[in-house]
């Protein structure tokens, strides 16, 4: 009998087929539950021990809170003693948000956005060329050394592209005692009666002086130079007279050759889910949805009477389907016409609608009424579903009629595009994003070659963590994987793994984790690396409960527990349990199989009939265009 503080003892459990079990299993030890599929392996893990734990955990919130968070049954058990706060680490999908990606739910993105807003180098989306910051007393010191002696003006850029007449504008300028202003490459004076043509783009800067550079007025230069940033937002411009070109100068990031400027980089400026960095086009989310025709008419060999419009393929009499039938008239086809043979005019009336007002006559009750409609097109109407409906089963039907593809604008990088242009040993935030995780832990552990000094010295505690959680995904067998990889796209054991080795960075000790099957899927090699891993959590002070059929996982724990001897109301028994040598002793249950008193015998290999289910063109997840025929 060991000490009560060295195990966790479980009393009297009856929670669906147990068989008022008593149990105790060593704490802080790798401890797995084998046995039948449904001999209470689950019953045990998951809806005694972690639901007990779950509920001692509320208990200890006060009323108040609770009435929020809800109050949990307790399980059918006398008593359990020893337990630690307990995490389960199930079999599901983490989340189905579109923005939740294997990047942000293992934090391994969010530590990505900080070295790119440390050390990330700027390049121009225009031109290409890296980026330049300058300091007032530089941008003094290079006026001086290139202009000296030459007379130039010192502007500040107030509208970028922007259309409006700017009547307000000119005469707020005017109220400053600004003289001159440059509208779409013309110096002009402000007059009371400037007004521009309000529907075209217009680019404006104020003249904020004119000068002759020297070493003598280097106190008005400066002077000048700070008004005009002030103005201008950060950027001047600077022209020497006589000439059309202009020299660009800011405080923040700017681009010498076309003067675009960026913003100072933050964390956020690299987050798809805030509004300084994502996309504006497709917020963040890198793809848009468009009504597939080829969802909607799937086979145009069939007319519209037997379902060859998907959408409506059910509804035999109603007004869409009046509708359809006057456009046939119309058109010269009717709703008995195979899809294919629709004059071209037909089917786009059918798709995009018609201008034309349209009687239908319906019947309902006996009662006949004559309606004007106007048809917008079943397109039309799947998109208007889609995008204004309150109600999930809808929105739901007009989702199976549509495809996503990548936004134009960010081309799926879910960036805006100053952020798309920061380079860390040049690659993009998206570049690295895109790697396979292995390929990504072997980038981030070269990059200190690429930094300077400095920069080593801002990122390598930032490197140190990345590499560290890395580790821990590779650990577990999730190396193939991105971080863009959608985490709606992951199955069942590849989101419990992500969680195991999120856990296992935490470093968290004094807890309790119960894993369900987490080498369901795995390659051997990958298998063993997690059992590893589930080492470390336990190494650390932790005690972890595996549910698991998996030979190696049974052979490398260090208390075994064989429920059965056998599914539902034949199991909900401990059978053996202990360390793998003493259960080999057992003949019952698994242990047989263990032993090789028992085996299960592989069927005979079965001819197939010469038939094939064939799979063309399979994109779901990271497959490829595959084309496959299955015997």
């Amino acid at each position: 009998m060991q000490s009560q503080k060295d195990v966790i003892a479980i009393y009297g459990a009856r929670v669906h087929n147990l068989k008022n079990i008593d149990l105790e299993i060593p704490r802080n030890k790798l401890v797995v539950f084998t046995g039948k599929s449904g001999s209470g392996k689950s019953s045990l893990a998951f809806d005694t021990i972690h639901a007990e734990g779950q509920r001692r955990y509320l208990e200890t919130f006060n009323a108040y809170a609770r009435q929020f968070l809800g109050n949990m049954d307790r399980p059918e058990v006398d008593k359990i003693t020893g337990l630690s706060p307990v995490v389960a680490i199930e079999q599901k999908t983490t989340s189905k948000n579109p923005r939740s990606t294997v990047g942000t739910i293992t934090e391994i993105y969010d530590y990505l956005r900080l070295l790119y807003a440390r050390v990330g180098t700027a390049y121009s989306y225009n031109s290409g060329k890296k980026m330049v910051r300058f300091t007032d007393d530089q941008i003094i010191d290079l006026l001086v050394k290139d202009l000296n002696d030459k007379s130039i003006n010192i502007l500040a850029p107030i509208v970028r592209s922007r259309k409006g007449h700017y009547a307000e504008l000119f005469h707020s300028l005017a109220k400053k005692g600004y003289l001159k202003v440059r509208v779409d490459g013309e110096i002009m004076e402000i007059r009371p009666s400037l007004k521009l043509d309000r529907y075209k783009t217009h680019d404006i800067e104020v003249v904020i002086d004119r000068l002759t550079v020297s070493q003598k007025n280097k106190k008005r230069l400066l002077a000048s130079l700070k008004l005009a940033m002030n103005d201008g937002d950060g950027v001047m411009m600077v022209m020497e007279l006589g000439k059309e070109s202009a020299r660009y100068f800011s405080r923040s990031l700017m681009c010498l050759e076309t003067g675009i400027a960026y913003k100072n980089p933050e964390p956020n400026s690299f987050s798809f889910n805030s509004p300084k960095g994502a996309c504006q086009s497709c917020n963040g989310l890198g793809k848009y949805k468009i009504v597939d025709e080829d969802k909607i008419i799937p086979n145009k060999d069939l007319s519209i009477n037997k379902g060859a419009i998907a959408p409506i393929a059910n509804r035999k009499s109603d007004w869409i389907i009046s509708q359809i039938e006057l456009i046939g008239k119309k058109y010269n086809f009717s709703l008995n016409t195979p899809f294919s043979e629709i004059p071209a005019i037909g089917v786009e009336a059918i798709m995009y609608g018609i201008e034309d007002t349209l009687k239908v006559h319906l019947t309902s009750a006996g009662i006949s009424k004559t309606y004007k409609l106007n048809f917008d097109g079943i397109v039309n109407f799947i998109k208007e579903q889609s995008k204004h409906s309150d109600i999930k089963s809808i929105e739901k039907w007009a989702d199976k009629y549509m495809s996503e593809l990548d936004c134009k604008s960010c081309g799926g990088s879910r960036l805006n595009i100053e952020s798309s242009h920061f380079k860390v040993a040049d690659k993009s935030i998206y570049e690295v994003s895109n790697m396979d995780i292995s390929t990504f832990a072997c980038w981030v552990n070269s990059i200190e070659t690429s930094l300077n000094k400095n920069e080593l010295k801002i990122a390598k505690q930032i490197i140190k963590e990345l590499s560290k959680r890395l580790q821990f995904i590779i650990d577990v067998g999730l190396s193939y994987l991105t971080l863009n990889r959608s985490s709606k796209t992951l199955s069942g054991g590849e989101a419990q793994r992500i969680r195991l080795a999120t856990q296992i960075g935490t470093q968290l000790t004094n807890v309790l984790y119960i894993l369900d099957e987490p080498s369901i899927g795995l390659h051997q090699r990958d298998n063993l690396k997690l059992i590893e891993s589930l080492k470390k959590l336990r190494d650390i002070g932790n005690s972890v409960i595996v549910v698991e059929h998996d030979k190696d996982m049974i052979k490398q724990a260090d208390f075994i527990v064989d429920l059965g001897p056998g599914a539902g109301i034949h199991g909900g028994e401990v059978v053996s349990q202990g360390d793998y040598k003493a259960i080999l002793k057992d003949n019952h249950s698994t242990a047989s199989y263990l032993n090789g008193t028992k085996a299960i015998q592989i069927p005979k290999r079965r001819e197939g009939n010469g038939k094939f289910l064939s799979l063309r063109g399979a994109k779901g997840n990271n497959l490829k265009d595959v084309d496959v025929n299955i015997p």
